[in-house]
C-alpha cells in the first residue's frame, strides 16, 4: 500500500504491518461483502483504537495531528475503516475532555481504561424521519433506566463492543453507553450505499434496553444545540483523512497498474506505458492531488491539536471556530480533489482498468459517498456569508449554543 508523503519519525511505525495486512484482503472484502471484523479487532491487538487514551491512565497520548496522519494511511489501505472507527475516536476525544470537569473525571477515567483494554466504541445518533430530531427514549424505573428507540447511521456499531446512543427524558438530552450484547439491543447490517459499503452504517434497534445510571455519561438540555465547534471540525476532518487515504490508493494501485503494461492505445508494436509523456502527465498529477489532499489535512489536525490542549487544561477555548472554519475550507478544495483524481486514473488504463478483479471503481464510490456525508454546496455559501458578514458557521445552531454556554459545560457530569 502506499507510504504517507506525511511521515514522521514520532509516529509509531509498528503499525504500517497491521495496515498492509488490512491492505491486503480490502478487494477480497469489496468483491464479496465480507464484514472487516478482523481488521478492526488487528487494529483494537495492535493499540490503535487506543493510541489517545492519555499518559496518566497508562496511553501513548498520541497528538491529534500524528492521529490523522496514521488514518490517512489506514485509508489508503481500506477507506471504509477509518469510518468505522470515526465514532470510537470522537468518544475518547469527549472522555479526555471531561478529565478536566469537575465531578466527571472518575467517570471518564473509568471509560478510557475500558478502551486502553480494548474496548471499541460505535455511536447511534441520527434518526430516519420528517424532521432533525430524537425520538429515542430513556425512561427512569427504581434504580434503572430503560432505553427504546431505533437509530440509522448507526457506523461503527456493528463491530464495536459498546454503543454511544443518544436518548430524551423529560427536558433532558442524555448520551449512554450501552453494550452490544444487553438484551434489547438488535444491529442491522442494512446500509445500502453505493460506496463505503462495509462500514455498518445501518440501523440499530433498542427494546427496553435495561441501564444503569453509571451508563449515563452526559446530559444536556432537550432543546441544547448540538453543535460544538470542536467536534464539528473533529468529524468533518475524519472525513477529511479518509478522502485523502483515498486519493493515496487511488496514486499507488494506479502505478503498480501502470508499471508492467506495454502497450499504448494507439501506438502501434510493444511500448511501455510508463514512458509514455501522457501517462506521466496523468500520474504526476495523481501524485500532486493526492499530496495536497494530505496536507490540508494535516492543517486542519495542527489547529485541532491546538484546541484540544486548551479545552483539556481548562482553558478558554479560542481555536475550535478556526478548526472549524479549516475543515469546511478544506472540504471545498479535497472533495473535487479526490473525486478528480479518482475519475482520472482510468484516463491510463483502457478498457483493463474496468476489470471487476481490480475494483478501481471502488476508490470513485467511496470517495463519492463520503463527499456526501456533509453538504459541499451548503458549507460553500457559510463560508461566503462568513466572509461578506461575520455569520457564524451553521448560524441558526450556534446562536442557540452561544447562548447556552454561558450556563451549561458541554460535558455534564451525569
Amino acid at each position: 500500500m502506499s507510504q504517507s508523503t506525511l511521515s514522521t519519525p514520532s509516529a509509531p511505525n509498528r503499525f504500517q504491518a497491521v495496515f498492509d495486512q488490512i491492505a491486503n484482503g480490502a478487494i477480497e472484502r469489496e468483491q464479496n461483502r465480507i464484514l472487516p471484523y478482523d481488521a478492526v479487532d488487528a487494529l483494537r491487538q495492535s493499540g490503535f483504537t487506543a493510541v489517545r487514551i492519555p499518559q496518566k491512565l497508562g496511553g501513548e497520548n498520541l497528538s491529534l495531528r500524528e492521529t490523522f496522519r496514521l488514518l490517512v494511511k489506514l485509508a489508503a489501505a481500506d477507506s471504509n475503516l477509518p469510518q468505522i472507527i470515526r465514532a470510537h475516536f470522537a468518544f475518547v476525544e469527549g472522555e479526555r475532555q471531561r478529565l478536566t470537569e469537575t465531578g466527571a473525571e472518575a467517570s471518564a477515567g473509568k471509560w478510557l481504561e475500558t478502551i486502553h483494554a480494548g474496548a471499541v466504541f460505535g455511536a447511534a445518533m441520527a434518526e430516519l424521519g420528517k424532521a432533525a430530531e430524537t425520538n429515542t427514549t430513556l425512561t427512569p424505573k427504581d434504580d434503572k433506566w430503560f432505553l427504546n428507540g431505533t437509530k440509522y447511521y448507526s457506523t461503527g456499531s456493528l463491530y464495536a463492543d459498546w454503543i454511544a446512543v443518544v436518548a430524551v427524558h423529560d427536558d433532558k438530552r442524555y448520551r449512554v453507553a450501552v453494550p452490544t450484547t444487553a438484551a434489547g439491543v438488535t444491529r442491522l447490517d442494512d446500509w445500502d450505499g453505493f460506496g463505503q459499503r462495509l462500514t455498518g452504517s445501518g440501523t440499530t434497534i433498542f427494546d427496553n434496553v435495561e441501564l444503569s445510571k453509571d451508563q449515563i455519561y452526559h446530559v444536556l438540555p432537550k432543546d441544547a444545540s448540538p453543535i460544538d465547534r470542536f467536534f464539528t471540525a473533529f468529524y468533518q476532518n475524519f472525513h477529511l483523512a479518509t478522502l485523502a487515504g483515498i486519493a493515496q490508493a487511488a496514486l499507488h494501485e494506479t502505478i503498480e497498474f501502470v508499471r508492467p503494461r506495454t502497450r499504448v492505445f494507439g501506438v502501434p508494436g510493444q511500448s511501455f506505458q510508463r514512458e509514455d509523456p501522457l501517462v506521466q502527465t496523468v500520474i504526476g498529477r495523481l501524485s500532486s492531488l493526492a499530496f495536497a489532499a494530505e496536507t490540508l489535512v494535516d492543517r486542519v489536525s495542527t489547529t485541532l491539536e491546538q484546541a484540544s490542549l486548551l479545552r483539556e487544561q481548562g482553558l478558554p477555548d479560542t481555536v475550535s471556530q478556526q478548526a472549524e472554519l479549516e475543515a469546511f475550507k478544506a472540504q471545498q478544495i479535497i472533495i473535487p480533489l479526490v473525486l478528480d483524481a479518482t475519475t482520472s486514473l482510468f484516463e491510463v488504463g483502457g478498457a483493463s482498468a474496468s476489470s471487476e478483479k481490480r475494483r478501481l471503481d471502488r476508490f470513485w464510490r467511496n470517495a463519492r459517498v463520503l463527499a456526501s456525508h456533509n453538504p459541499a454546496i451548503q458549507r460553500a455559501r457559510e463560508l461566503g456569508d462568513w466572509e461578506l458578514n461575520g455569520t457564524p458557521l451553521d448560524s441558526g445552531w450556534t446562536r442557540k449554543a452561544d447562548a447556552e454556554a454561558k450556563n451549561t459545560p458541554h460535558f455534564a457530569p451525569a
